[in-house]
């Protein structure tokens, strides 16, 4: 009797410490599980947070970023396969580790460096004004010549009264195009300030630099600064011959010979090709039509991605030439339609990213968007 009594003893400790056991093997996993949880959905969560607001700021600024963070990406996995190269091919039989480092005796870099120290301009796009030192020997159209700008802009920027006034050692403040810049006043909007410079407004908004408080009107900040490209100072007898890119096109329409374009519509062209404007805009009046500038098939009409074109056509000539128009106020054409040089797609408007009613024309080869002065004689 008593061997029984101590076995059921021990029994019931045995089972009560399996008990105890397995409670606090429970809380111990289920601490481990918080604690694992807590780390993973705060490290994620962050994440999250970071990539809505680059999101947000890429969206606000209507993509104006995105080719740059795009860029700096690919330049950061290019640094990076730069850097592990070595190591990976290092990895691999048959690679001689000495074939991966190109050295040089040290009197052939001697031989090789150059000794001109005169300064190189980046070729770089500018997005903000810079400072430069005169050189000796500068003159201020060799500067303008350097940065691609025209004397005046140099000129208003430093408030020079002549150009002899550049001195060795100076500096000057360069734009990054031909123009001015300007600080917004109480009450100013881009159409007063482009009026008061005698500038285009669509310019102003083109330039992808410039920001505004709402995207949708162009409104504006009083003391921002803004690029005003072309834009020529009141009451200022310029220096250098005025530079401007309105002009009267041809008559839309006219017969050519096969494989060049016609103009797509009568009217001023009140910018042309750059860096940041891939195209030309024609401005006449609203609800002028608009032609195709050479035959071909309807690949896209209407406005179906929202982009800054607005109501747009865009034309496969079938010889590797896109052509586009947009901010038209209406579509003549469907997608798949086959047109005629001349054939009337649209109606001349002011949709999308625009301050007026323009046609912009654009001629596209292979993906790259060519200047269409070159085509259009």
């Amino acid at each position: 009797m008593k061997s029984r009594f101590v076995c059921d003893k021990v029994g019931k400790l045995m089972r009560r410490y399996f008990r105890l056991y397995r409670t606090d093997l429970g809380e111990y996993i289920y601490a481990w599980y918080r604690y694992v949880y807590r780390r993973l959905y705060g490290v994620f969560s962050k994440f999250e947070r970071i990539k809505g607001l680059i999101t947000v700021v890429l969206y606000r600024q209507r993509g104006r970023f995105t080719r740059p963070f795009v860029h700096t990406a690919m330049g950061g996995l290019v640094a990076m396969s730069v850097v592990l190269a070595p190591v990976l091919a290092s990895s691999f039989p048959g690679v001689d580790k000495e074939s991966l480092t190109d050295q040089q005796p040290e009197t052939e870099i001697m031989r090789t460096t150059e000794t001109d120290t005169a300064t190189q301009v980046s070729e770089k796009v500018r997005d903000k004004v810079m400072d430069y030192q005169v050189q000796t020997g500068d003159t201020a159209s060799e500067i303008a010549d350097k940065f691609g700008i025209s004397v005046d802009t140099i000129r208003w920027e430093n408030n020079l009264t002549s150009v002899n006034q550049i001195k060795p050692g100076q500096t000057l403040k360069i734009l990054p195009v031909t123009g001015v810049k300007h600080k917004v006043g109480r009450g100013e909007t881009i159409y007063s300030i482009a009026k008061k410079y005698n500038a285009n407004p669509q310019g102003v908004v083109d330039f992808p630099f410039n920001t505004f408080a709402d995207n949708e009107v162009f409104s504006l900040a009083v003391g921002q600064e803004l690029i005003i490209p072309d834009g020529v100072k009141p009451a200022e007898i310029q220096w250098s011959p005025a530079r401007s890119v309105a002009q009267q096109t041809p008559n839309a329409g006219v017969v050519s010979a096969l494989g060049n374009f016609v103009w797509p519509i009568g009217g001023r062209i009140t910018q042309g090709y750059r860096f940041y404007h891939q195209g030309i805009d024609i401005a006449t009046a609203f609800g002028t039509p608009v032609v195709a500038a050479d035959s071909g098939r309807v690949v896209v009409s209407g406005w179906p991605d929202g982009s800054g074109y607005g109501i747009r056509v865009e034309i496969d000539h079938g010889n590797g030439y896109i052509t586009r128009y947009g901010h038209l106020s209406k579509t003549l054409v469907g997608t798949g339609q086959t047109v005629n040089r001349g054939d009337r797609i649209g109606l001349e408007g002011s949709t999308g990213r625009s301050t007026g009613p323009h046609l912009h024309f654009e001629i596209v080869r292979g993906g790259v968007k060519l200047n269409p002065l070159n085509f259009l004689k």
